[in-house]
Parts: C-alpha cells; structure tokens; sequence
C-alpha cells in the first residue's frame, strides 16, 4: 500500500483503491468544542501516541473522550516517534498504550509503530486503515443532509454590488447527494430580532466543489464548498457554522429545550489533575455540543440520569443524537460526559 502513483518497491504503476480526508483534532481543552464539532462528521479515527512520552497524556484522554461520545468504532492507534527510542522503550509504550485502550472503544484496535519522520510503516498504516476503516454503505436515495462546519463570504472589499457572489457554506455531507441546482433549507437559520427566535434561510445550489475542483453533484465523504444565493453578511466569519442543510421539509426539529439521556465520565476531561465529575444539577450552567453546533445552556431539570436543558441558542437534532456536555470547573469549561436525545 501505498499514497504515490509509482509502487516505492518495485516500480510499478500503483492501481488507486479510494480518497480519504482527514481532519487534524488538536488536544488541548479549550480547542475540545472544535474538536468534537469536527468529530461529528467522522467515519473513523487515527489515535496517535508519541512512543517517547508516558501513556495517557491529557490530550490523549481527550481525543478517546470525544470518540466515546460521537460513537467512533473504528480507529487505528499510530504509536508514532519510535526512532526516538529503544526496542525495550518501545515494547514498555506498546504495553501502557494496550492498558489505556482496555474498556474503551479502542480495545481491540490495531496498533501500528510508525517512525512519520523516516516514513517508517507508512505502508502498514495504510493497510491497516483499509482494513479497519472502511468506506461506510451510503443511502444515496435519502434526502441530504450536510454538517455546516465554515461559511464564508468570498467577495474582496469593493466589489461592485452586481459582482458579488453568494455566501459560500463548507462541510460535509452524511446522507444522501447534493446537485447543482437544488432547494435547500439550513436549520436554525438566523436569528430575527424582533421576534427573538431563530428563522430558517432557503436558498439554491449554484456551485458545488469537492476535491478541489467544481462538480455537478456530491454525495459522502469529504469536505463539500456549497455556493448559494444567500446574502454573504450571514455566512461571513463562519456565521453558520453550527447549521444543517438539507431539502426543504426534511431537516429535523429547531429545538430550544432539550431533554437528554446522560452518560457521565468517572473524571473530568482536560483538568491537569484528575476531578470526580459529580451529578449535573438543576439551575447549573453548561455547553453543549449537538453535531457541528456549539451552545450555553442551563439545567432545568435533573433527576437519575436525565436532565433537561433550556438552551440560548437553539440547535437542529433529531431524538436519538449524540450530544457532549460541558461544565464549568475552575473556571473554564471541562467536558464532562454525554448524553442521548429524547
């Protein structure tokens, strides 16, 4: 296996077998809310772990909290910088890295040495996500539905006003295919200020690029640019991220209050020490994270295992979605578990 046109073995020409994307999640926890909004639309994981550094690192229960919550299955662990260290150093990491990955979603994950900087084992990386993260089977005859993670507004400072393009929205696609052409609603929309809510934006495909370059269509998998109609002041500095886009009539609910099934983590993620996550309470803070939406909210209510949340942004989700639950801990927010729509 291999990423160039000409076999680094033989010589030969290489057969191409599928395009992957890849979304870069850094560790660090003020960066977790991006991170979980990009994990949303993922088919699979690469957890990477330094050989040369003690197993787990705060980043790392991180990135495995994440996978928990979004429902990752299938994950690849890259045990990365074994040039740095010895054979028996190594084997130790090898060891604690097995340890971590007990209970977790990752427990029977392959785990690949890899030297990136000598490009050691690339090749079996490779294999090892063919075999372990494969192309999910799509319903291409189900109505789309996209993620909105950018939006932008792609006019320089003093266009004329009968030059100006239409806001630009950039994510991915998890049901279904979009054409150019196509009606589409985006859910919650913007906010109108006099009535206080949020109203949904209509709009129409005018240009669709996908692997850099313009398509008539676009289905899974990858990052998707969607050109519209829409006035660029709303998609401008990522003014919609957060929003689904679908056919008119076929997004789910714009809820406001939501009741959730909770799944709490024995310790708070991110916290340099480790900090028992107690029970949420009622009139207590928190964030919540539904898809590639990021929102305050407080408990309403909570009572074994469930509670209900008044939000002040409202998100689009169906019943059964995953959402990540965030509190306030020493000042700054730590996630704290999980929880299921009802």
């Amino acid at each position: 296996y291999t990423t160039k046109p000409v076999c680094p073995l033989c010589g030969g020409e290489t057969e191409f077998l599928r395009a992957v994307s890849f979304v870069d999640c850094p560790g660090h926890e003020i960066l977790m809310t991006t991170m979980l909004s990009g994990a949303s639309v993922m088919d699979g994981a690469i957890l990477v772990i330094a050989a040369n550094e003690p197993v787990p690192k705060p980043q790392t229960r991180e990135h495995m909290a994440a996978l928990e919550i979004i429902g990752v299955k299938n994950i690849v662990v890259v045990q990365n910088k074994v040039d740095l260290v010895s054979r028996e150093q190594a084997e130790e990491n090898f060891k604690a890295i097995k340890r971590f990955l007990e209970g977790t979603v990752a427990q029977d994950a392959p785990i690949i040495p890899v030297s990136a900087q000598h490009a050691v084992n690339l090749d079996l990386l490779i294999e090892a996500i063919e075999k372990f993260i494969p192309t999910p089977r799509r319903d291409l005859s189900k109505p789309p539905l996209m993620h909105i993670v950018r939006s932008f507004d792609i006019n320089k400072p003093g266009t004329k006003i009968e030059d100006l393009a239409g806001g630009v929205l950039g994510g991915t696609i998890v049901e279904g295919r979009l054409r150019v052409g196509d009606e589409i609603e985006i859910k919650p929309g913007v906010r109108v200020e006099k009535e206080g809510g949020y109203e949904p934006l209509h709009t129409e495909v005018v240009s669709l690029r996908a692997g850099g370059r313009s398509v008539e269509e676009a289905g899974c998998g990858g990052l998707v640019g969607v050109g519209t109609l829409l006035d660029p002041a709303f998609t401008k500095a990522d003014g919609l991220i957060g929003n689904l886009l679908g056919k008119p009539g076929t997004l789910p609910e714009t809820l406001e209050q939501i009741g959730v099934e909770v799944s709490l983590f024995k310790y708070a993620i991110g916290t340099p020490e480790l900090v028992e996550v107690e029970p949420l309470k009622t009139n207590e803070p928190v964030v919540v994270n539904s898809g590639t939406s990021v929102t305050a909210g407080v408990i309403t209510s909570s009572r074994d295992g469930y509670v209900e949340v008044s939000l002040r942004k409202p998100v689009c989700a169906g019943k059964g979605s995953r959402v990540a639950l965030s509190r306030r801990i020493a000042g700054r927010w730590r996630l704290v578990g999980y929880g299921i729509l009802k």
